[in-house]
């Protein structure tokens, strides 16, 4: 790659669906600097006295230069131009749980923040998902006697995972070392995503690490416990534990979540509660064919657009798969009355995650909403992001 030019930034966003192309050109600080672009199937050149920047494009995406059309200038922006595209869908996402432990393995379970062994070499007979949170409720429009499964809840045996929207149940047996159980004062509420359980205890018993004291999930009974897929990394026992900045796991777990909850219930919007029955965050899954590829011109650009925190050197370049979402926080009393509105609406599709998480991701979105060019931060009332998958 050639000499990045100074405070040069390349933005690009491929739809793979539509076969097109959002190009962004950032302008320079020193106002009027001619710029000189040239765009080829496979790369992006833009030369200016300072120097030039090149965006080579990954080999399953092509440019269609002799498409160029709606070429404008946005204050703050830049230069905007959208072209064809030729993408090839990626791989059909395959399921969290299923990518890294497989019925018939021996797992280990750790702490995603500090890599502390939860659960050692679990052999997992059968993965299975819940049904979904509402199911109860329609059990009365399938059969035609009393309920058959009422008080009856879900628990998993003894070599069973069952997968709900955003955690995982398993079954602690008495010979295996178990996270600290830490009584919270406070008491449950009856959340959706746990409605088959019909389990109401009078407080709530989180689930520590020992080693990091972060809340991995919270006991369900005696021998289940639930934890959070934002928490806990799922390996075959051989592997060794994998070290993931905290950033990109969570909004990869996060955005795995929507694209599969949509695609199998048809379900867009999503209340994101913490596991204390509060709503944080209101969000809105606009697509998730997104490739996102960008070139940032100097450090001084990074610190500007810090969309990746793996993106760290001056003229690098990166190009990855994203969902591209609205949302709303509602932490201090923020959108209230839009909250209930949601709460209220049976369309939109809860879903729980510790608290501190629940920081974690709007902090997550509002970094990424302020990484993008400004005229692509917001939409009607709603604030944009990408979340990288």
């Amino acid at each position: 790659m050639a000499a990045p030019a100074a405070e040069t930034r390349v933005f690009l966003e491929v739809r793979r669906r539509l076969q097109s192309a959002l190009l962004i050109l950032g302008e320079p600080e020193e106002g009027g600097m001619p710029m000189d672009i040239s765009v080829t199937p496979a790369s992006l050149q833009v030369k200016t006295p300072a120097g030039c920047t090149e965006l080579r494009l990954p080999a399953e995406v092509r440019l269609v230069p002799s498409s160029c059309r709606g070429l404008r200038y946005v204050a703050g922006d830049g230069l905007h131009l959208r072209l064809q595209a030729q993408a090839e869908f990626s791989p059909k996402l395959i399921s969290m749980f299923n990518q890294s432990s497989q019925a018939q393995e021996c797992c280990t379970f750790y702490c995603q923040s500090c890599g502390e062994v939860i659960i050692r070499d679990r052999k997992l007979l059968r993965v299975l998902p819940l049904p979904s949170e509402n199911w109860g409720a329609l059990v009365g429009e399938w059969c035609c006697h009393p309920d058959p499964f009422a008080n009856k809840p879900l628990h998993p045996q003894e070599n069973d995972c069952f997968i709900g929207d955003s955690f995982f149940l398993v079954n602690l047996r008495s010979d295996l070392w178990q996270p600290r159980p830490e009584l919270a004062s406070t008491e449950t509420h009856s959340l959706s995503s746990e409605n088959h359980f019909k389990l109401k205890p009078k407080a709530n018993t989180k689930v520590i690490c020992k080693r990091c004291k972060v809340t991995l999930g919270e006991t369900m009974s005696s021998e289940t416990t639930k934890f959070y897929m934002t928490e806990i990394i799922i390996q075959p026992s051989e592997r060794n534990f994998p070290i993931i900045p905290r950033s990109r796991f969570v909004q990869s777990v996060i955005a795995q979540c929507l694209v599969e909850l949509s695609s199998a219930r048809s379900t867009f919007r999503f209340s994101v509660q913490g596991h204390d029955g509060k709503t944080y965050i209101l969000l809105w899954l606009l697509n998730s064919d997104s490739l996102v590829i960008e070139s940032l011109g100097s450090s001084k650009s990074i610190k500007k657009f810090p969309l990746l925190e793996d993106v760290l050197e001056a003229g690098s370049s990166s190009a990855w798969n994203a969902v591209k979402v609205l949302y709303q926080p509602c932490i201090k009393s923020r959108n209230e009355s839009l909250a209930r509105l949601w709460e209220s609406d049976i369309s939109v599709h809860p879903l729980t995650l510790p608290s501190a998480t629940c920081l974690e991701l709007l902090l997550i979105l509002s970094r990424n909403t302020a990484a993008l060019p400004p005229s692509l931060r917001c939409m009607n009332s709603f604030q944009a992001a990408f979340l990288k998958l």
